[in-house]
């Protein structure tokens, strides 16, 4: 194990705590994973309403309505957004904690998963305002 404080021993962990501490990350990615994986239904869901009603809108007269597909499908990509950015800020603070007590612990590749579709979603976002 490498010691991230000189002058301080790094604590040995036997077998059966490493183990532990592996389940408990692996956990917090699984964790993760969903929060992506609900983060990308509210943002296709959102995106494929705004489609689906501008292209049906273009055959039937305009009918006034409280909110139109635009919006809601804007509301649903922000929701999937906020949720994307909730789960990422949870799941950081886990690492993070876990981290203090077990130094070897790999990068999680749920992160970068997150960043991906956060790029996704505010690309969608931006065609939605742009009307495309």
């Amino acid at each position: 194990m490498s010691n991230p404080t000189p002058g301080i021993a790094a604590p040995t962990h036997n077998i059966s705590t490493t183990l532990a501490f592996e389940r408990t990350r692996l956990a917090y990615e699984r964790t993760m994973m969903a929060w992506i994986r609900t983060s990308t239904s509210f943002i296709a869901f959102g995106f494929s309403v705004y489609k689906f009603f501008q292209i049906e809108l273009q055959t039937v007269p305009t009918v006034p309505m409280v909110i139109g597909p635009r919006a809601f499908g804007m509301m649903l990509i922000c929701i999937g957004l906020l949720t994307l950015v909730f789960g990422s800020v949870e799941h950081e603070r886990d690492m993070r904690a876990l981290r203090k007590h077990y130094i070897d612990m790999p990068p999680s590749l749920s992160s970068v998963s997150s960043v991906v579709l956060g790029t996704l979603g505010l690309l969608t976002l931006v065609a939605v305002l742009m009307r495309a």
